[in-house]
């Protein structure tokens, strides 16, 4: 054990969530630390290095926009940036404002508990020094949504012979797949990025497919300086759009309603946002995501486009999603994923026909029989929004866990706040819009949020801040009602925690949009923080 140490804040992660928060916090005089558990900052987007890792929303977009002067000096590449170029950007984040030296990496947060006495937090994490424990007045959970990656328990997961890989935490040094025969386990976003790379240097290269997803081709492009140029010009009115968006993108949703359209112009309107490239083909009309008679109709495009893709009609119709709306699991973005499918060297193997029995020491083992491989790749996914925060174990008023408090599924207030739990805030987590928005712009709500919050609680001599369990419960019956009116709960979706063996199947995100969710929280701060139980 190291001797204690003091902060006035403590925030968990070192991502796009905590260099913020932290950047907040000094600016307003408090000292704050961070504790992450990588040795470099990013997040997400450090651990995430498997080949053709991108984000999903366009580069101008996915990027802070507090500063307009970081707006203005930075420059992407591309349309959409992969990994190692927001990775970059994050470091280059770090440096300008000078946050480094008060992040502390290779540190892993074991327990948070609240002192009552003192009205403060005792965290204990792990790091270079041994154990420490910080006490601090406010503990902020900056852990990500997709931050805690999860692999099947397989029978036999450790006798394969090869190397195993998951995308989710993938080495730092370049992996060789030259002349290899690869299996990959998974076709979520992670698997439908890393497929067509793997592909290009495989032997053989066997997909194992549960669940097909419906995706889309980004048409990922190179940014030219006349492009960033007026992009650059526009930035003050495009980050104020941002805000006022359900999405928490510059462009949302169109009014039109494909019910009762004409078919002709319902595929014009599907072919421009094809061709368009993104996942917004979604929000092509009002009513794909509360009708299921509108969803249908951009099912079956997309189906016609993988049979277009597609020339093996048997691998066209395995590709195919069926049994859940389009939206109710993540869409996905693409590079040549389809495409893919007519090499000679990769095959799919559908394992919801022949599941996996085992992992063998030369393979994968369906029922249908063994398949040598030369090494295993999972693009299994994560245990989203509450994985990494329920591996800390925390203790509230009375010792009460966090763990017991959400035994049945994630109870916040806002999502920012836990009934019990004074003080602790998480920042992108359940019961907040995260990850149906682009999540910068719902991480920079937050993080600026609580950040006045904390200002309001100096500024009049309070303590302590707590949700209450009533208000607590309304807005958990709140969030279920507005996923309840659209189609977003009809699948088995990480949204749910359906991918988590034994986790409970609750809606988490807030689907009501960033827009009203930032109206509620301003309304709340408003009325003197409704809701709260302040002393």
């Amino acid at each position: 054990m190291t001797a204690p140490r003091r902060a006035d804040a403590v925030i968990v992660g070192a991502g796009f969530a905590g260099l913020y928060m932290l950047k907040r916090l000094r600016d307003q005089g408090l000292t704050a630390i961070v504790l992450e558990r990588g040795d470099g900052v990013g997040g997400t987007w450090y651990w995430n290095r498997y080949p053709g890792a991108k984000c999903d929303v366009e580069s101008p977009y996915y990027s802070y926009s507090f500063d307009p002067e970081l707006d203005q000096e930075w420059n992407w590449t591309t349309r959409y940036p992969a990994q190692g170029e927001i990775l970059a950007y994050l470091n280059h984040v770090a440096d300008r404002f000078e946050l480094r030296p008060d992040v502390h990496l290779n540190t892993t947060v074991n327990s948070a508990t609240f002192d009552e006495q003192a009205n403060e937090w005792q965290i204990t994490s792990t790091g270079p020094d041994g154990v420490q424990t910080t006490h601090a007045r406010f503990c902020i959970l900056a852990t990500g949504s997709l931050s805690e990656s999860t692999t099947p328990k397989f029978e036999g997961i450790g006798d394969f012979a090869g190397p195993t890989y998951h995308t989710g935490n993938w080495p730092h040094e370049y992996v060789d797949f030259t002349n290899l025969r690869i299996g990959v386990i998974g076709t979520g976003s992670s698997g439908i990025q890393v497929i067509p790379e793997i592909a290009k240097h495989a032997k053989e290269l066997l997909v194992f497919q549960r669940t097909p997803n419906f995706s889309v081709p980004a048409n990922n492009h190179e940014l030219d300086d006349e492009y960033l140029s007026e992009v650059k010009a526009r930035f003050p009115a495009i980050r104020e759009r941002m805000r006022r968006t359900a999405s928490g993108l510059p462009t949302d949703g169109r009014d039109e309603l494909a019910v009762g359209a004409d078919a002709a112009h319902v595929k014009k309107i599907f072919d421009e946002h094809w061709t368009l490239g993104s996942f917004a083909i979604q929000d092509a009309f009002a009513d794909l995501a509360t009708s299921q008679e509108a969803n249908d109709k951009l099912a079956h495009y997309i189906h016609d486009k993988i049979e277009e893709i597609v020339a093996d009609p048997e691998v066209a119709e395995r590709l195919k999603p069926r049994g859940y709306p389009v939206g109710s699991k993540r869409m996905c973005v693409d590079s040549n994923y389809y495409e893919t499918f007519n090499l000679s060297h990769v095959h799919l193997v559908d394992v919801r026909e022949t599941p996996i029995s085992r992992i063998t020491r030369h393979g994968v083992a369906t029922t249908q029989g063994e398949y040598e491989l030369d090494a295993i790749v999972f693009a299994t996914g994560f245990d989203a929004m509450t994985g990494a925060i329920l591996k800390i174990d925390i203790r509230g008023r009375g010792g009460a866990s966090l763990r017991d408090h959400w035994e049945a599924g994630p109870r916040t207030y806002l999502g920012v706040s836990i009934a019990g739990f004074p003080n602790l805030f998480s920042i992108a987590g359940p019961g907040s819009p995260s990850v149906l928005t682009n999540v910068v712009m719902s991480i920079e709500q937050h993080v600026e949020w609580i950040d006045e919050h904390i200002a309001y609680l100096r500024s009049r001599g309070f303590e302590t801040a707590e949700a209450l369990p009533e208000f607590e419960e309304e807005w958990i019956q709140h969030v279920n009602e507005v996923a309840d009116q659209t189609l977003l709960t009809k699948g088995s979706s990480w949204y749910l925690g359906a991918n988590v063996p034994g986790k409970p199947r609750v809606f988490m995100p807030y689907a009501g949009g960033l827009d009203a969710y930032r109206e509620r929280c301003n309304d709340v701060a408003e009325d003197n923080y409704r809701g709260y139980r302040l002393a």
